[in-house]
Parts: C-alpha cells; sequence; structure tokens
C-alpha cells in the first residue's frame, strides 16, 4: 500500500461545520473570489502554527466579516459598527493574556470607526488589525466607501467618485504611520498567488509582534470583491493589481518591531472590597466608624430638572455620591448639549438596594423640579404616590395631582436669604432629606466636601442644605 503524507489540509482552528449555511456546512457564505476566504484562512493558519487557538479572541463587527464568528473555532465577539477596535482594547486589557484579533473591513474601519482605529494605534493597544480594504460597501449593495477609488462608480456613485463632491480615497496605513506609538503597519494584496504569500507573511508578523507583546500591528489587504463590483474572480484580481495598487501603493509603513520593547503586563485588578477606598468613596463618621448601613428596600427614581445653571446636575451628582456612601446601588445619567446654559436641563438619579437594571429614569418617583416649564414636563411621568419637590411659591393649578406628594418652596428665594441665590438646589437637597429620609445628613455633607473644591462654596453650599431641611421641618408637607 502506498504511504502519503498530508501537505494542506483545513486548519484547526476553524469549525468542522459551518452552520450558517444549514445545507452546506462544508462551504463559507463568501462569493466566490471574495477575498475574506482567503485571509481568513491565512489567519487560521498562523493561529495553528503558533499555538494560540486556546487563548485568541476575534472581534468581528458588522459587514461581510461579521459571520466570522461561524468559522473560527475561537473566543468570538461581535461588535457593532465601527467599535472593534474599542471593542478590542475593552478584550485585551480585560485579559491582557489573550491575543486579540481584530477583523474589520473599509467601511466599518475606514468609515464609523475611524475615531476607534485612530486612538487605538495612537495608543500603542496591544492588538493585532487586519484591515480588509475592497474600496465599496460590499454587505450593503455597493455604496461609496471612504477607500473607493477616484472615477470608481458606485451605488452613490454612479457617475464615479469625484474629488470635489466624495473626497479623496483615505489612505489608513500611511494616516496611522503619522502616529507615533504604532510598532508595525504594511499594506499588501491578493492581487495573485505571489502577493498572497507575502500577505501570508505579514499576517503571520503582526500576530506574533502580540504574541511577543510588542504594541499595536495593522495590516491593511487590498482584497478583490467580484460581486459587487460585478466581475469574474479573475477579472477581480487583476483590477486589484492594476487599479487598487496604484491608488493604494504596497509596503511597509512601520515596522519597529527589532527594536521595540515588550509592554508591561497590566497590574492584577484589586479586590473588590478594596475598591470604595481605592476611587475616594470610603466614609468615615467622626469616631472613625463607617457610616455605612444596612437598608431596608429602597428604590428611588429621581428626576432632576431645571434650567442650565441652576445646578441640576451638581444635585444630581451629590445624590449620586451620597448614595454611594451610603453603600447604595447608585447610578447618574446627565443630560449634556445646548441646554448647558439658559435652556432646559435634567439629569437620572437610581439609588437603591437592588442592582440598578437601568440608569434611565423615565418614570420617576422623585421629581426636583427646579422652575415651572420642567414641572409641566415631567410631572406626568412621575408614579402614583411620589414626591415632587418644586421651586416656586404655590404650585400651578394645573399641576395638581391628588396621588403624589407635594414640596412646594420658594427654593431660590430661600437661597438669597442666605446671600446666594445659586444655591436654591441645595435648599432642594435639604428638602429632599428631611420629608423622604433617602440620605442621612452625614452623608451628604461628606459628598458635599468631595466634590465641592471652593471652600467658598461649600460654606454656602452647606448653609443652604442645612436651611432646605430646616424649611421642610417647619413647614408642613401638604398633598394635592
Amino acid at each position: 500500500m502506498a504511504s502519503y503524507a498530508v501537505t494542506h489540509a483545513k486548519a484547526a482552528s476553524f469549525y468542522d461545520r459551518y452552520f450558517r449555511k444549514s445545507e452546506l456546512q462544508h462551504q463559507t457564505h463568501y462569493c466566490p473570489g471574495c477575498g475574506h476566504g482567503i485571509v481568513h484562512k491565512l489567519i487560521a493558519k498562523t493561529i495553528d502554527e503558533l499555538r494560540i487557538q486556546d487563548r485568541t479572541i476575534f472581534i468581528s463587527p458588522v459587514g461581510c466579516s461579521v459571520f466570522a464568528y461561524y468559522y473560527f473555532d475561537v473566543g468570538n465577539i461581535q461588535a457593532a459598527h465601527g467599535r472593534a477596535a474599542a471593542v478590542a482594547t475593552a478584550a485585551k486589557r480585560a485579559r491582557p493574556h489573550s491575543i486579540v484579533i481584530d477583523y474589520q473591513g473599509d467601511g466599518d474601519l475606514a468609515a464609523i470607526g475611524t475615531a476607534e482605529i485612530v486612538h487605538a494605534a495612537n495608543r500603542g493597544e496591544n492588538i493585532t488589525v487586519f484591515f480588509i480594504n475592497n474600496a465599496i460597501y460590499g454587505m450593503t449593495g455597493g455604496q461609496m466607501a471612504p477607500t473607493t477609488l477616484l472615477g470608481q462608480k458606485s451605488t452613490t456613485t454612479p457617475f464615479g467618485r469625484d474629488v470635489w463632491n466624495e473626497g479623496y480615497p483615505l489612505r489608513v496605513c500611511e494616516l496611522l504611520a503619522a502616529l507615533e506609538a504604532p510598532v508595525y503597519l504594511e499594506r499588501v494584496a491578493l492581487s495573485d498567488n505571489k502577493q498572497i504569500m507575502k500577505t501570508a507573511r505579514a499576517v503571520r508578523r503582526a500576530i506574533e509582534n502580540q504574541v511577543r507583546s510588542l504594541g499595536f500591528s495593522l495590516v491593511e489587504i487590498l482584497s478583490p470583491c467580484p460581486t459587487i463590483w460585478k466581475m469574474t474572480p479573475v477579472e477581480a484580481q487583476r483590477w486589484v493589481a492594476d487599479e487598487m495598487i496604484n491608488a493604494f501603493p504596497l509596503g511597509v509603513f512601520r515596522d519597529r518591531t527589532k527594536d521595540a520593547e515588550a509592554r508591561p503586563v497590566p497590574a492584577a485588578a484589586p479586590p473588590a472590597e478594596n475598591i470604595p477606598e481605592l476611587i475616594g468613596i470610603a466614609n468615615s463618621g467622626a469616631e472613625g466608624e463607617t457610616t455605612r448601613r444596612t437598608h431596608a428596600e429602597v428604590d428611588f427614581r429621581i428626576k432632576v430638572a431645571g434650567f442650565g445653571g441652576q445646578g441640576v446636575l451638581l444635585l444630581g451628582q451629590l445624590l449620586a455620591e451620597a448614595g454611594l456612601d451610603a453603600g447604595l446601588e447608585v447610578s447618574w445619567l446627565p443630560s449634556y448639549g445646548p441646554e448647558m446654559r439658559s435652556g432646559t436641563s435634567n439629569c437620572h438619579v437610581r439609588l437603591g438596594t437592588r442592582p440598578v437594571d437601568s440608569p434611565l429614569v423615565s418614570r420617576p418617583n422623585v421629581l426636583l423640579a427646579l422652575n415651572e416649564p420642567s414641572l409641566e414636563k415631567f410631572l406626568p411621568s412621575v408614579s402614583s404616590g411620589g414626591w415632587v419637590f418644586y421651586n416656586g411659591s404655590q404650585l400651578p393649578d394645573e399641576c395638581r395631582r391628588e396621588d403624589l406628594h407635594f414640596v412646594v418652596r420658594p427654593f431660590t428665594q430661600l437661597a438669597d436669604a442666605l446671600g446666594e441665590p445659586r444655591a436654591a438646589n441645595l435648599v432642594m437637597l435639604g428638602a429632599l432629606l428631611e420629608a423622604t429620609g433617602v440620605l442621612k445628613e452625614a452623608e451628604v455633607l461628606t459628598a458635599l466636601q468631595r466634590v465641592v473644591k471652593s471652600e467658598h462654596w461649600l460654606e454656602i453650599d452647606r448653609r443652604a442644605f442645612l436651611r432646605g431641611r430646616e424649611s421642610a421641618r417647619n413647614e408642613a408637607v401638604h398633598g394635592h
């Protein structure tokens, strides 16, 4: 019996079956002549040769690369459109001994993902990026991509890309080469077998760099897209050679692998119980005893609203900081935008004994309204039995509800009597604590000292807070 040797076989880091295609599970979904299949094979072969399958994490975002998790038998994370570099950063930092591969097309990396890839490269993240450049949006029907060539027709440039209308093609390797941090940047092509062999070497080097902890590596791969280009596979390969390489010159744009030092291994994460002290929210009373306490069931869903400049966000931040000191589960979601001065502003605060399921407060049980427009806007959403604190001398007739508790005070006037009308937010905070008992006075004052850095304002805010408590204590809380 004749003996034989296997010289070429399916990579072990591929799944045995590709469940993406229920009827043909031995085939990928890629079109005949597509470059994605070639690059997949080169990456899988390198993973096998370096024996890193058990610690590889593959990041596949939107586009023709989206189904990579059906093929690679490694750790897989699917990222939102353009966010692969950010997700890869998180995965690598969370699991620094993993090999994280970011796999993106041009419509993903060079369009919506431009900021993510530029900043990941600028930080020198120890990840490996494979950028598949076929100069078109493939999966979504052939729209112009940032890398579409001048004169190239697409569904959104039917007369060809015009420099005066759509600008020039974006050259990613050249762009990233202007940064200091990247260790390795190379552009290769899949135009013929010789170039595919060069691509294989670049793929291996980029992954080896991460194994050696050298930093950020990116390989841009000029790839054919026969279906969207409306060409045969042979014609598409020839177009890569004749057209794309002229627009995107091949070569190494950065190679510091010989001189680069291995990035230091990140320090181990601290024990969870030490985190409050490390971030400065551990709180001690006057006698050195902790003021954290065991709460009965607590669930405060607070909406703070008013004009920009009334301290809406500060009021929300103080509630959140004091809630942390109290040992509660906390979230604070501020609203930023043009409303910061003179327009309306609001923020969402959650304080509870159970984990916060969402920071968004759509049905508050506490509304802190620093002006009438905010009262009118958010009052209908307050849950029955909830509390409403309104900064005014009396409640507008159209805002009365029998199922709510109202605390109506001229908080601005009370603050003005202390010499600073802008401290009305702290007067309202004092009234909130007195009426609901949501937090302890010591917790709020400690948070205030941590948040407010000016001694002048700190003293004003302390007096305003205590004035608010006194006001709520001396005047009966009434319902309407």
